[in-house]
């Protein structure tokens, strides 16, 4: 996204949102209310006798015959026979939405072309489900004591008497009854009998968070980047790109400016890419503070994610880490943002509401004039070429901290060094790879064997008749996991249990794996070291948080001494023992369809590398490769990366493909391949034409099934200066399309599957 573009203009159905904060609507007044539906415009309701409202207030409304939670937008729109008009039932007791994130919710649905009500849903969904909150109590002792109120004193009483003594007051039945290590039912017995006391609360006091922790050394470096984004804070808008080696400390730099946020009393927000990262992120956090942040996840469980919720409404929540949806969450006085690993794929979301985090995160940082600070080791082309044209400042940090150094990479031509077959089958690991293993074991080191790749193997065949087992509802192999005995869909879910004989040609016992996964490596790894500790690790093995704090301490505590997994283990961690990475198949991912594919590939493999040497141990890092000439081996066994984005830019500019170029994918797809196929046709005889205009396909895509529905993509290409929303929004008012055929817009698509 370029943020030189003129800003698309509100929705027309919620233009009343933005600069309405000081109304106050009365009784019998008529206000809009945006409900977090998939629809364009707010609806008009009265303000009901016992109420005045404002805008941002959340109110339930009758909606048909059942009602809905929404958000006072602004004064009522008109056109509205009076007698048609409902009644608002009544206000939720929340905080209002703030002024910045109803505009926020406005701009991210006219640049995605989405319905203001599904984006608005994001912010709003906790409290859809809210319900009066209990006033809250304490108990307390009341006076009486046991032999008083005529109960005998049994060792689990004298214990919830004790308790009461020591602590004065609990918060809940169960607290106490924890404390005094008895059952809840003997607390209630005496709440009964009057020796204890349940009493309302007095009010709650919202303490900001002081920060009392020792800040660590800084390095020079790190001193001047604190210094430098610091000065931008409560300055306005302000984009910062913290570039920084792997181990380079950039987390403690913006650490540093959430410090400066927590003593003025604000709220900073801190975007990770996936919940793996988390975990460690949050004992480091948790060092420094002396404090837990609020986190904002899928994981959550509904209860704490309302409270979460109204934490950061009401301000109490000082500092958020969470995933891209937490950029949605309605802050009281957010005063930072920062995005970590700002260059991964992961901050694109693909259904539903279609945006890149990253992207917007800039946008809500611009519409509450505050800093941005966007980190990574490896920036994305995209914020190279912001950082070139001078939209984002940018702030270096050269080497490692402390007497950390950079890891020496070696690349292994596989055409050279074959790997040793052994007893377990084929082998993957080449000798180089094997020996240097060897190597770190005996140094009492550990290991990480990389390979982007879940499951046993990627492809299950017929050695008979050559019969691939593929998904019955994609457009793609089925992977085998011999961990769970079966063949699985990586992008539907569907699994299967290995069939014992081919449909095809009814030879049994005929299916063979071909191809690594990150099991097969395992496998491997294990037979080669047998009296060593190997563990496997992926996304589906990590399936709860507690899962990854778990890994992270058996990894710390060295009772793992060789790790075989995927990009999940590739960027964040800090493992003061892991000292050698190697990278199984480094070529994975660099012959792919992707225009991203040399710079993602870049990126990941820069990434796990760091993950090698980051203490007092030089680390090594080796590459497994048939492709020694290509650019991107080359800049990472060189460490010299100029080069490999120079070529970048160069290839995408000659194309005028992004960052030099817009693109705009819609995707058709339906259960009836023929009415996809009409669809396509008819919006390809449509399609908008003109200077710097381009438009590609329709046809299949490389996912042309997927979870049972056909796929067709078409692609509108565009010079940088032209903006493709109102294009495609004349362009698809055209068309005609059955409610059988979904076409979903992404603009700006990071992927192409």
């Amino acid at each position: 996204m370029n943020l030189s573009l003129a800003t698309p203009p509100p929705l027309s159905g919620a233009k009343n949102a933005v600069d309405e904060s000081q109304a106050v609507f009365v009784p019998g007044e008529h206000v809009s209310v945006l409900l977090p539906l998939p629809v364009e415009t707010a609806y008009d309701y009265a303000v009901p006798d016992t109420e005045t409202l404002v805008p941002g207030d959340v109110v339930e409304v009758p909606l048909g015959r059942r009602f809905e939670v929404g958000v006072v937008w602004g004064p009522g729109q008109g056109g509205v026979a009076p007698a048609r008009i409902k009644t608002v039932v009544q206000r939720i007791g929340v905080p209002p939405i703030p002024a910045v994130s109803r505009r926020f919710i406005d701009w991210v649905a006219a640049y995605t072309l989405q319905p203001v009500g599904t984006v608005l849903r994001m912010t709003l969904n906790p409290a859809r489900r809210w319900k009066p909150q209990k006033p809250a109590t304490v108990i307390c002792a009341a006076g009486p004591s046991l032999a008083t109120a005529g109960l005998k004193p049994t060792p689990a009483r004298e214990r919830v008497m004790a308790a009461v003594m020591r602590a004065r007051e609990f918060a809940t039945l169960a607290d106490l009854a924890k404390a005094a290590q008895t059952g809840a039912g003997v607390v209630r017995g005496m709440i009964d009998a009057g020796v204890l006391l349940q009493k309302p609360a007095g009010p709650k006091v919202l303490m900001s968070p002081k920060v009392t922790m020792s800040a660590p050394a800084l390095e020079p470096d790190q001193r001047a980047a604190v210094a430098e984004i610091a000065a931008k804070l409560g300055k306005g808008f302000s984009a910062t790109v913290l570039e920084g080696v792997t181990g380079s400390g950039k987390t403690e730099v913006y650490f540093e400016q959430i410090a400066k946020v927590i003593d003025a009393g604000g709220q900073a927000l801190v975007m990770l890419p996936e919940i793996a990262l988390t975990a460690q992120w949050m004992n480091r956090f948790m060092a420094r503070f002396g404090f837990a942040p609020t986190e904002w996840h899928s994981d959550l469980a509904g209860k704490q994610r309302r409270a979460n919720w109204l934490g950061v409404i009401d301000g109490s929540a000082s500092v958020v880490v969470g995933a891209r949806s937490s950029l949605f969450l309605p802050f009281k006085n957010l005063q930072l943002i920062v995005v970590d690993e700002e260059h991964d794929s992961a901050f694109k979301q693909e259904d539903g509401v279609i945006y890149h985090a990253r992207d917007m995160a800039v946008v809500r940082a611009r519409e509450g004039a505050i800093p941005i600070v966007l980190s990574s080791a490896t920036p994305s082309l995209e914020t190279l070429v912001n950082i070139e044209a001078g939209r984002y400042a940018r702030v270096h940090l050269p080497v490692r901290y402390g007497q950390a150094s950079m890891p020496q990479v070696e690349i292994v031509d596989m055409r050279v060094h074959k790997p040793e077959k052994g007893h377990w089958g084929r082998a993957w690991l080449s000798p180089p790879l094997v020996q240097a293993i060897d190597e770190t074991l005996r140094a009492g080191e550990q290991t990480l064997l990389f390979l982007n790749r879940r499951g046993y193997a990627p492809l299950t065949l017929c050695s008979t008749c050559g019969h691939r087992l593929h998904c019955p509802q994609c457009t793609a192999w089925l992977v085998e996991h011999r961990l769970t005995k079966r063949l699985q869909c990586h992008h539907c879910g569907y699994n299967a249990p290995r069939p014992t004989a081919c449909k095809h040609c009814a030879a049994e016992n005929s299916f063979v794996a071909c191809g690594p996964g990150i099991e097969r490596v395992a496998e491997e790894a294990q037979a080669r070291w047998p009296d060593f500790k190997v563990r496997m690790v992926a996304s589906d093995t990590l399936d709860r948080p507690s899962a990854v704090a778990e890994l992270i301490d058996d990894i710390l505590s060295r009772r793992i001494d060789v790790l075989v997994g995927t990009q999940v283990l590739a960027k964040g961690h800090h493992f003061p023992h892991l000292t050698l990475v190697g990278v199984v198949d480094a070529d994975l991912g660099l012959s792919s369809w992707d225009l991203r594919a040399a710079e993602r590939t870049y990126q990941l493999l820069h990434q796990v590398s760091g993950r090698a040497g980051r203490a007092d141990r030089k680390g090594r890092v080796l590459l497994q490769t048939h492709d020694t000439a290509h650019p991107v081996i080359q800049a990472l066994g060189s460490a010299a990366p100029e080069a490999f984005y120079a070529s970048e830019t160069a290839a995408r500019r000659s194309l005028a493909m992004p960052p030099f170029g817009r693109l705009t994918s819609l995707i058709i797809s339906g259960t009836d391949e023929i009415r996809v196929t009409a669809v396509g046709r008819a919006l390809a005889e449509t399609a908008p034409r003109g200077e710097g205009i381009e438009v590609l396909g329709p046809a299949p895509a490389f996912m042309a099934l997927l979870r049972g529905r056909h796929r067709h993509r078409m692609l509108l290409r565009t010079r940088r200066d032209v903006k493709p929303q109102g294009l495609v929004q004349e362009w698809l008012a055209k068309a005609r399309i059955p409610s059988s055929v979904r076409v979903q817009v992404d603009i700006d698509p990071q992927s192409f599957f």
